[in-house]
């Protein structure tokens, strides 16, 4: 099985270079991309480290999909892609031989530091700018439904991988668009009963850069390894505005 692998500094200097390695059952990208550097290139950098899918280090576009390259089986790269992401991303050298060769490159979105690593800055400070930790109300014990609950576990499976931001066609143009994992990580604080700002918090996404700004083209959702569905989120913020302004109007009435 052949890797066409990108490598370079710059998005606008790739250059590609094809590594054969060994096709064995149950082997990941990741797997594939060791054997390469153990074997043949220890020159190859990518990212890498618990190789359980919850660190989030080695996200990477895979065959046109931004994709963990430890949870990726080798063997399912070789096959057609059942769904495609919206806006496609372009792949710049003409692609690659689906069936014999699986095309690794570094994420879109963020600014390549070496082959397949990537600058996640941009990505960390959206995160941040959410203030995403728990304000915490006052009193000793919060009783919290069991939907809720179920919903909470959900957004909060998020592993910070970057591969929702690096699909987002609002990324790729808006520098200062918060993004699916932000915006997701916002609406968790907005439905957790235990935080004491979950008005501010829905207020703090009510712009063109927060809420406003997703086009819902739901690549995020198809490319999450851990199922968060920020278009979800996403739209229930939008919701909860939408109910808040009409109530306020009636108020005022």
């Amino acid at each position: 099985m052949k890797l066409k692998v990108a490598r370079g500094y710059s998005k606008d200097a790739s250059s590609y270079q094809i590594y054969e390695v060994p096709e064995k059952p149950g082997s990941t990208i990741l797997d594939a991309l060791l054997y390469v550097h153990d074997n043949q290139d220890d020159t190859l950098g990518f990212r890498y480290s618990c190789r359980g899918a919850v660190c989030g280090s080695c996200g990477m576009l895979i065959n046109r999909v931004p994709r963990l390259a430890c949870r990726t089986q080798l063997a399912s790269m070789l096959l057609p892609e059942s769904r495609h992401l919206v806006p496609s991303i372009s792949i710049p050298e003409g692609g690659f031989e689906l069936g014999r060769e699986v095309l690794i490159e570094p994420l879109p979105n963020l600014e390549r530091q070496k082959d397949l690593m990537v600058d996640m800055t941009p990505f960390f400070k959206a995160y941040k700018a959410i203030s995403p930790f728990l304000l915490e109300k006052e009193g000793s014990e919060h009783f919290m439904p069991q939907p809720t609950v179920r919903e909470l576990e959900r957004y909060t499976n998020c592993v910070l991988c970057a591969v929702c931001f690096s699909s987002c066609p609002i990324n790729g143009k808006e520098l200062d668009y918060l993004g699916p994992a932000a915006l997701a990580k916002l609406y968790r604080f907005i439905i957790d009963p235990r935080d004491a700002q979950r008005s501010m918090r829905l207020e703090k996404g009510n712009s063109t850069t927060g809420w406003w700004g997703c086009q819902f083209h739901a690549n995020c959702a198809y490319v999450c390894p851990k199922g968060v569905t920020p278009n979800y989120a996403i739209a229930k913020a939008r919701k909860m505005i939408r109910e808040r302004t009409v109530a306020i109007s009636k108020e005022d009435s």
